[in-house]
């Protein structure tokens, strides 16, 4: 039996939540391992991602070989600007997202639940933190909630009872690397 501790700050939402979130690489692959270990526990996972859209990532390749565990891309890949005509139809999937994921936190029946990149819809001004946090706070159950993405704000993190923040100290990217298989997607 999983108890919660008796802490205020943590009383806003049932069960755990936790944040990835920083400029740093491995914001993706911490909360993917974590599904890889409830996967070989047996629970049921599901991961949406809000942003990435990319059908060959090897993440989406071998989370299909695993029983209980489902991965759902939602987004259109990079965001473009606010002033692109396209920005519309990127904060429209992201709203369907968030759709997607309130009827999951509600039904109750996810060990695990990864909003991948939420916070980049957050901070990119796909969707707001208030509406975010209100789908949180509406969850049914007590399985485990993972939120990642960059720049993860002050409302968020009041939420999440573990946050990990990734640093960039230096990325293979910046030096002339291309984003590799198996290392990037």
């Amino acid at each position: 039996m999983h108890m919660k501790p008796d802490h205020p700050d943590l009383n806003h939402i049932p069960g755990r939540l936790l944040i990835f979130t920083g400029d740093g690489k491995g914001k993706t692959t911490a909360a993917l391992g974590m599904a890889l270990r409830a996967g070989g526990h047996g629970q049921k996972v599901l991961i949406l991602q809000f942003i990435k859209a990319n059908q060959y990532s090897g993440e989406l390749a071998a989370l299909r070989l695993l029983p209980g565990v489902e991965l759902v891309q939602m987004g259109l890949g990079f965001v473009v600007p606010p002033d692109d005509p396209r920005f519309g139809e990127h904060r429209r999937r992201a709203e369907e997202a968030l759709e997607r994921a309130a009827e999951a936190l509600r039904s109750g029946v996810y060990d695990l639940v990864i909003l991948d990149e939420i916070i980049t819809a957050v901070t990119k001004n796909l969707l707001p933190e208030e509406k975010v946090a209100a789908a949180l706070r509406r969850r049914n159950g007590n399985g485990v909630l993972v939120l990642t993405g960059r720049g993860a704000g002050p409302g968020l993190l009041a939420l999440a009872d573990t946050v990990t923040e990734m640093k960039n100290v230096k990325h293979g990217l910046q030096t002339g690397w291309k984003a590799q298989e198996g290392v990037e997607f």
